[in-house]
Parts: structure tokens; C-alpha cells; sequence
């Protein structure tokens, strides 16, 4: 049982969390734009190291280090709730994104796009009520004041339009003659942070590599290849108004990990999935998962043509052998069918249609 102590101290955290998370609104909506990107970074960002503290509290967990001097960093408040289950990895990467550009606004120099500031603030705002709900089980609504309107003015584009958009602004800024380079670099810093954020590294990006960036940018290659991290997701939105939410989602074949704890510049990352490890099963393992023969597995495929959902099926190349190789996702779409479909009616059609196959080929032979 929680004791009194610990619930005031959660009380107090949430509420300050809610003051700067209105605050983060408050100066998104306002109508001039002097300090208004870094306003609503910093205070947005201090939204949510109280609101992961309140919630670690409120689970029972602890925020002091050792010696009660100080409390968790930040980067330790995100893993301590994926510990937790108060956030999930990839809800995680809404914040270390949120984090990691607010250090670079409140540290140095960067440029956000009104777009790109949207869609952050959104994400931000979605996931705050989220956590709120399933933690507290608070509504935000009931805590936002009747003339706030909450971030919603910008209908969201997807991953693909915002990137070339904003590298189209930047193609302007690097026109021969233009002497606009150092204006380039600023505002590509946002992207980079966002995109390296993506791939788990949080430290910001340097100089020179953005100036390679910028180069790589003006010889007009990919935006994909050059951010593959941010490549690698996609927005998803739902609601319409101001119950509008947004949320950054992870594409199929592109897991969310954990890296080691302690690795420098690291808390959360997207990593291309190794096909070994995704394609995880063969022929055999995946008879066992579903509880069937592995004949019967062979006619069950070829009836639901699985070998050709990409998803599910891949032909792998190793050296000069070829292997069939099923991922986890075959498993649910085959005990699907199995509730579907007469498992014996399939496997005698199998064994008709094969022995046709052998006739047709001895008389091939004739």
C-alpha cells in the first residue's frame, strides 16, 4: 500500500505536470512567434519527466538515487516506466524525440518547422492523455480550462510528404550563391535529431555532419536514405477536432528494442530487423506452434497461399542454399484459418491435386 507521503508527492507531480503540459498549449496557440518553438519544447518536455515521475510513484517504484541527492534523469524516468509498463517502447520514442530537440533549442541553435512542431506537440499532447488515462485514470479534458483549445489546427501529413516538403525548403537555402548554408544546417538539426532520436542515438548532431547532410541533400539524394530511422515509421491519427490524436507507429518489419543499458548517448531505438531473427521459424517449428503435422502445415499453406504474403513468408538465401522461412505472424493467420476451414478436407484435396501432379508427369516422361 502506498503510504500518505508518496500520494502527495504524486498529487503534486501530476498537477505540475498538467501546468506545464497547458502551458506547452498555451504558447503553441499564442499568436506571436518570439521564443514560441523553444517555449513549447521546454515546457512540454517538463511535462513529461513529472508526469513518468508521478506515474513511477504511483506504481509503487522509486525516483530517488542512491543517497536521496537527486532524482532519476530523465533518460533513466523512460526506462524505469518501459520497466514498469507505464509506457511502451515505442510510446517512448514520442518523448525522447520531444527531449532531445528541446535540449537543442534550450543548448544551441535549431530551426522547427511549423509543421514539424506540430506534429510533436500532437504526438505529445496524444500520449500525455494516454499515460493520464491508463495510470490515473484522469480525463485531460476535465483539467484543461474551457478557453484553452488544444493543438489542432494543422491537419497532419504523412511521413513521405513531410520529409520532402521540408528538405524542398532546404534545396532553397542551398541554391548556388544563395550563402544560406549555415541557415540550412540549422534547420536541418531538428530533422537530424528527430531521425537519430529514431535510431537510439540522443546525442546531437555535429557540425560537420550536417554539413555533409546538407551536401548529400543538394546532390539530391533520398530523404529515406538519409534519415533511414525516420523512414522506418509512420503518423497515424484519429478524432477530429480538438479530440484529434496523433501518434508515431512503427512500420511491419521494424521492431522497437531496448539497447543496453549504459550505452553511451542511448535510450531507446528503431533497428532494421535482421531477416534471420524476423523469419524466425521453418518449416517444422511452425507445424508445432499451430498444433498440426507438417504435411498437413504443407497443404494448409498452399492453400491459403501464405508463401506469397511477404509478411508472413520469405525465401532465404544463405550462401548457395535456399531455405523456406515462416515469421510469428504466420502463426495467428494460420490458427485463423484453421477455425475456418475443414483441416482433413484440405488435406485430402491436397493429396488429389498431388497424385494428378505425379500422373501428368509420368505421362510427361511417356
Amino acid at each position: 500500500m502506498v503510504d500518505d507521503s508518496v500520494k502527495k508527492e504524486v498529487k503534486l507531480l501530476l498537477e505540475r505536470a498538467i501546468n506545464s503540459l497547458i502551458l506547452s498549449i498555451d504558447h503553441f496557440n499564442r499568436p506571436w512567434d518570439r521564443g514560441r518553438v523553444e517555449a513549447v519544447l521546454i515546457f512540454i518536455d517538463h511535462s513529461f519527466e513529472l508526469l513518468m515521475k508521478a506515474s513511477i510513484l504511483h506504481k509503487g517504484g522509486k525516483i530517488w538515487k542512491k543517497g536521496r541527492s537527486e532524482t532519476y534523469g530523465f533518460d533513466k524516468c523512460v526506462r524505469t516506466c518501459i520497466s514498469n509498463k507505464i509506457i511502451t517502447e515505442e510510446q517512448a520514442l514520442t518523448i525522447q524525440a520531444i527531449n532531445s530537440l528541446r535540449d537543442a533549442a534550450q543548448h544551441y541553435l535549431v530551426e522547427v518547422s511549423e509543421q514539424q512542431l506540430y506534429l510533436h506537440s500532437q504526438a505529445g499532447l496524444t500520449l500525455f492523455k494516454d499515460i493520464l488515462t491508463d495510470t490515473f485514470q484522469k480525463n485531460l479534458t476535465e483539467e484543461l480550462p474551457e478557453r484553452v483549445l488544444p493543438i489542432s489546427t494543422i491537419p497532419p501529413l504523412d511521413i513521405n510528404t513531410f520529409f520532402v516538403t521540408e528538405l524542398e525548403e532546404v534545396k532553397k537555402l542551398l541554391y548556388p550563391g544563395s550563402r544560406k548554408k549555415k541557415e540550412a544546417t540549422v534547420k536541418l538539426r531538428a530533422l537530424t535529431i528527430f531521425d537519430k532520436t529514431l535510431r537510439g542515438e540522443t546525442h546531437q548532431p555535429s557540425e560537420s555532419y550536417l554539413e555533409n547532410v546538407a551536401d548529400q541533400v543538394k546532390n539530391g539524394v533520398d530523404w529515406k536514405d538519409l534519415f533511414p530511422g525516420a523512414a522506418a515509421i509512420d503518423f497515424t491519427t484519429d478524432g477530429t477536432g480538438h479530440n484529434v490524436s496523433l501518434r508515431f507507429t512503427k512500420k511491419e518489419g521494424i521492431p522497437v528494442k531496448i539497447v543496453p543499458e549504459g550505452t553511451p548517448g542511448v535510450t531507446v531505438a528503431l533497428k532494421p530487423v535482421n531477416e534471420l531473427s524476423y523469419y524466425s521459424l521453418n518449416h517444422k517449428n511452425l507445424a508445432r506452434k499451430v498444433g498440426i503435422t507438417s504435411p498437413k502445415l504443407t497443404a494448409l499453406v498452399k492453400h491459403m497461399n501464405i508463401k506469397e504474403d511477404g509478411k508472413c513468408f520469405k525465401l532465404i538465401k544463405i550462401g548457395k542454399s535456399t531455405f523456406d522461412r515462416y515469421s510469428p505472424k504466420a502463426i495467428g493467420e494460420i490458427k485463423r484459418k484453421l477455425e475456418q476451414v475443414n483441416l482433413n478436407e484440405v488435406w485430402e484435396e491436397y493429396k488429389k491435386k498431388k497424385k494428378m501432379e505425379q500422373i501428368y508427369a509420368k505421362n510427361a516422361l511417356k
